[in-house]
């Protein structure tokens, strides 16, 4: 008989407000710190509280309006590479201990890592690795974490989210039988991993409000409402997930796809969200010819204010033919735009998606491009990626990227849409 394996899912605690509180001298434990940026008001998401926020009540990922006037708190402004700069130590660590073949990082504050073959060479088990690795994170950086344990990636997400979070030493075990035991009539649905609110809702008009009366469920009412993702839900009702480590790292997607998204500061009108569009096309272009990619389509999402409470709308143009030409895409995408947007209403959030993206070398020209001005726009495009690179993304910019409005500037200066803090 095969041995269970053994997972370890770890996750730092308040991974962003702890940093913070790290180069305060500060115990997150005990200081009120929030990371927000206050110059995108006090409607902004808080990215993170500190530990002894939340034991006042005050949800994760709140609001700065929605903190009490009566609690005194730090505010820190987002400072992401410093966070990524964290993170890259911590990594480091795991890999004092774990192979990174045998290591999943799932975040930049969660991480699975599948220790089955290590525990016999270290002469611990699952839990005592995992204490090892949580003290020399804290050690090294000053950063607390929890860590689940499980027979399989679920167990290891489950045991970490429900139960080691809430324990004296941050750290749980489950496998397929305890998880029975102790979880099938845990609610609510949604601390499960994987388990949305409109799943839940759904649920819950059928009479299900646990992992236990999904499991009791006809299978085949399951089926007929979630179609092949019933079959995750019944596995995880029983605690059963198939999935490895090494199943994720070999992966590949049938069809892949480049996108970038902004919400934007203040509604902007018709005239304004053209630019918008006009900067994010020619962003994306310089990402496919900086990854040597080429696409055969592009996708445009764009949500009104929401004052209006409308639906966003969304369209597809075609290419003549696969490029990451920004003389082709960027026309085509602005065409787009004034196609399906109403320019009666306000915008305040915008997505383009390059669609079927693949290497450059499967290009197949069409008989009527011009190849000599595209080539010269493809060599404009690699001489700014090196301008760019050596120093700097605002080393060189377009004459769009001034015009009043435009966000180009100061998106070139976050990370994942937050401020680098460099």
């Amino acid at each position: 008989m095969t041995a269970e394996r053994q997972y370890l899912c770890i996750d730092l605690k308040s991974f962003y407000a702890s940093v913070e509180c790290v180069e305060r001298k500060l115990d997150p434990l005990k200081t009120n710190l929030v990371v927000a940026d206050p110059e995108r008001s006090d409607r902004t998401i808080c990215l993170a509280i500190t530990p002894a926020m939340k034991a006042l009540g005050i949800p994760n990922r709140c609001r700065l309006f929605q903190i009490p006037k009566d609690v005194e708190y730090i505010t820190a402004e987002p400072r992401m590479a410093l966070y990524i700069d964290y993170a890259a130590e911590i990594y480091e660590v795991y890999l004092k201990y774990i192979a990174k073949e045998d290591i999943h990082v799932y975040s930049i504050d969660e991480a699975f890592m599948d220790v089955t073959d290590y525990l016999t060479l270290y002469g611990m088990n699952a839990k005592q690795l995992g204490v090892q690795i949580m003290d020399d994170i804290f050690k090294k950086t000053g950063i607390r974490s929890a860590c689940g344990i499980g027979t399989n990636l679920y167990l290891a997400k489950v045991a970490l989210d429900i139960t080691a979070k809430h324990s004296a030493d941050f750290i749980s075990e489950l496998n397929e039988e305890t998880y029975r035991e102790t979880l099938w009539n845990h609610r609510p649905l949604t601390d499960f991993w994987r388990v949305g609110e409109g799943t839940a809702k759904y649920l819950e008009r059928l009479g299900i409000r646990t992992m236990g009366d999904i499991a009791a469920m006809d299978e085949e009412v399951l089926y007929r409402r979630f179609g092949i993702d019933a079959e995750l839900l019944i596995d995880h009702a029983w605690g059963r997930e198939p999935t490895t480590i090494a199943d994720i790292k070999a992966y590949k997607p049938k069809n892949s796809s480049i996108t970038s998204g902004q919400v934007l500061m203040r509604d902007y009108n018709f005239e304004e969200g053209r630019l918008i569009v006009k900067e994010m096309a020619d962003l994306i272009c310089l990402d496919l010819v900086d990854q040597n990619l080429i696409t055969d389509s592009v996708t445009l999402q764009v949500g009104y204010s929401n004052v209006f409470g409308l639906p966003p709308v969304r369209g597809t143009t075609a290419l003549p033919f696969e490029t990451n030409a920004g003389k082709m895409i960027i026309p085509a995408v602005v065409a787009l735009y004034e196609r399906i947007v109403n320019p009666g209403y306000p915008i305040r959030r915008v997505n383009i998606s390059c669609n079927r993206v693949v290497a450059e070398e499967y290009r197949q020209y069409n008989f009527f491009a011009d190849m000599e001005e595209l080539e010269k726009d493809r060599k404009l495009q690699k001489a700014m990626l090196e301008i760019k690179k050596k120093y700097g993304k605002n080393a060189v910019l377009r004459g769009m990227n001034l015009e009043e409005g435009a966000t180009t500037m100061e998106r070139n200066r976050q990370i994942g849409g937050h401020k680098s803090g460099r």
